[in-house]
Parts: structure tokens; sequence; C-alpha cells
């Protein structure tokens, strides 16, 4: 197949969207299919070379978070899809770029698949923009249900699609890399660095947002023998430093290096409330870590409240503060947890995922095709 995944966020921002865009290029390249990535311009350094083509369209910043950019409507992007020849158009969280290929493969006559990933209605309400979230899920409904069919990583995120009105939605969860993510990356010398009179470390890691929520961990911060460690940034990093002035913030890691980082953690705390799955919290149960995160969202599905780290209400510090201690006090209970979680997120590889997303394109290859009244945003 000729794909064209069209995504809001690329290389060389770090969140999810991005990574499954990436993963997704580089399973069907090895599976023999021919992907083209559309995706925002950006300024800065050249990357790497990709074995696939990458198209950019004109794009601005986004408004409350500048280093996040939104991809603008071009003639360069019409331009892509029918000279790819694409047989299927993949929508990679869509909203402002993703609605615009979606109204291009409209008019094109082809099949798309619109992968729900990101809680625009909640973010609106986090960065108080200009846009309610009556508004949000209007324009949400309005683009995937041109679509042939939507992709959604939780069933959290399938219920909250299907009480707004969204129709023809499937399950498709993400993968982990469990060979790079595992506990034999644990590290003597990042825990002498980060941990010197051998404090319990509790990681976050993610970007530094509103919406994430990180300040919650103050109290968990303030707890004897416990230090909080902080990867990531973005805009709110200098506030989450005065918040949380005993952690440690080590900004942005990828790679082998965060790998080491993850399994070096005693405990993993995901403060964000609104995640539509979760990845980071994937990954630190691949790497052997018990879990704490709030009851919403994706964690619903990935954490197992008692078994994998506890689930504790959204936006309050107390819980967050409450279970970490618990599992500071208790070093068994921290293995035992983190051995299911290990064993929780087994068989979750991205080859597995990216075979799953085929079968998703050719099922939309052979529904019927809907009307080509194109989305206008």
């Amino acid at each position: 197949m000729r794909v064209v995944l069209a995504t809001e966020s690329f290389l060389p921002d770090v969140n999810g969207v991005a990574n499954s865009v990436v993963r997704m290029a580089e399973h069907l390249v090895r599976s023999g299919h021919e992907p083209l990535v559309v995706a925002p311009a950006f300024s800065g350094a050249d990357l790497p070379a990709l074995p696939y083509p990458v198209v950019r369209v004109p794009s601005v910043p986004m408004p409350g978070y500048p280093q996040l950019r939104l991809g603008l409507p071009a003639p360069a992007l019409h331009a892509a899809i029918r000279g790819h020849g694409a047989d299927v158009v993949h929508l990679a969280s869509p909203f402002v770029l993703g609605a615009w290929a979606q109204a291009s493969a409209k008019t094109l006559r082809l099949p798309s698949v619109a992968v729900y990933q990101t809680d625009v209605a909640a973010y609106a309400r986090a960065y108080r923009v200009r846009l309610t979230e009556r508004m949000a899920w209007r324009w949400i409904r309005t683009v995937h249900n041109a679509a042939t069919r939507t992709l959604a990583p939780s069933t959290e995120s399938v219920a909250a699609l299907e009480a707004h009105g969204v129709r023809r939605i499937h399950l498709w969860r993400r993968g982990v890399d469990d060979v790079r993510f595992h506990p034999s990356q644990r590290s003597t010398a990042i825990r002498r660095a980060l941990a010197p009179n051998d404090e319990v470390l509790v990681g976050f890691v993610g970007r530094l947002a509103a919406e994430k929520e990180v300040d919650l961990l103050a109290g968990a911060s303030s707890l004897k023998g416990v230090r909080v460690v902080v990867v990531g940034d973005g805009p709110h990093a200098g506030s989450l430093r005065r918040a949380l002035p005993d952690a440690v913030f080590l900004g942005a890691r990828h790679g082998a290096q965060l790998a080491r980082i993850y399994a070096s953690l005693d405990v993993f705390a995901h403060t964000g409330p609104y995640e539509t799955f979760g990845q980071t919290v994937q990954e630190a149960m691949a790497s052997g870590l018990p879990v704490v995160a709030p009851a919403a969202g994706g964690p619903l599905d990935l954490v197992g409240h008692g078994l994998t780290g506890y689930l504790v209400p959204p936006h309050a510090g107390a819980g967050f503060t409450s279970a970490i201690a618990e599992l500071a006090g208790d070093p068994a209970l921290r293995l035992a947890m983190g051995a299911a979680g290990r064993e929780a997120v087994r068989g979750r590889s991205w080859s597995a995922i990216g075979d799953e997303l085929i079968g998703h394109y050719q099922a939309a290859l052979s529904a019927p095709v809907l009307s080509p009244v194109p989305v206008v945003a």
C-alpha cells in the first residue's frame, strides 16, 4: 500500500503523536509498504535522513505553547497526497492539518483512518484558549465522522468519542519497546548521582505543560527519604522548578539514556489526567516500575490498581503523596508491582501494533467510500 500519514506533530517534536507516526512509518517500510509523512514545517537543525519521504507544509506556533507548530492549509498538502498515489490517508490526531488532509482525501475519493490521540477539548480548557470544550468536541466529531474509521487508544477514549457522537470507532492501542525499556538498564552511576543518600527516586517523564499537572508532586517531593526526578521540557519548566524546589530537573532525555533513567527510578508517577493512552506509563512498566497515575483516561487500561501500581483521584496531590509514601516505605511491594507491570506489557511490541494498523488500512480500503463533501476548517 501507498500510505500518506498526515500528522499534527512530527520530528523534532517529542510527544506521543510524533513518536507513534515515526514508529508506524518505520514499520510500513519494513513491511514493504510505501509511506509518505506530511507534517508542519519547523525551524532548526536538519533532521537525520529518514527511510521515507517527508513533506513539510507552512505552520504557525500553537497559542500558549509555541514549541508546537500548527500546520496550515497549503497546495503542497493536496499535491503530496495526489502525487504519492495514495491508497489510504492516515490522519494522526487530526485537528487542523488533519482536517485539510481529510478534505483532500474526500476530494480524491480515498479512504482515511483517523487516529484519536489528543484530548483537544481538555487542552482547550486547560489553556483557556478561545475555543470552548463544546466547540472542540463539535469539531472532533465533524473530522472523525468524515473518516472511514476512527482508531482510539483506550476504552475511556472510545467511550468519550461515542458519547460525543463519533461513529465507526475501533480500539487500537500503542506499542512499547520492551527491549530498550527494561529493568536491566538500571544504572548504579545514575542512582549515585540522583540519590546520594539512597533516597527513593520518584520520576515523571513528559512534557512540562499545564495539562500534565506535574505540580501535584509537591507533596511527594517533601516526603523524607524521597527525591522527585522530572524528565522533560516545556513551557511550564520555570514555574515547576519554583513549585518543586527539592526536585531534580534533568531536561529532555531520549533513547538509551532515557531508558537508563527509567530503570534507575523506584516509582513512576504520571500526574496528567487528560491522557488518551499514556505512553510513558507503559514505558515505565516495561522498565519494571510501579506506577501511580490518575484514575482517568488511558491509565485506567494500563495500571492494575493494587497490582501494578495505584490509581488515585485526578487533579489532587494528596492521593499521589499517599500512594508514593506507601511505595517508598515498602521495597518488597515496589519490586512485586514492578515485576507485575513488566509482565502486563509483554507482547505489546510496536511490530504487533503496526500489523494491527495495516489491518485497519485494509479494512478501510474495502469499506464503502463516504460522501465526497469535504471537511471545511
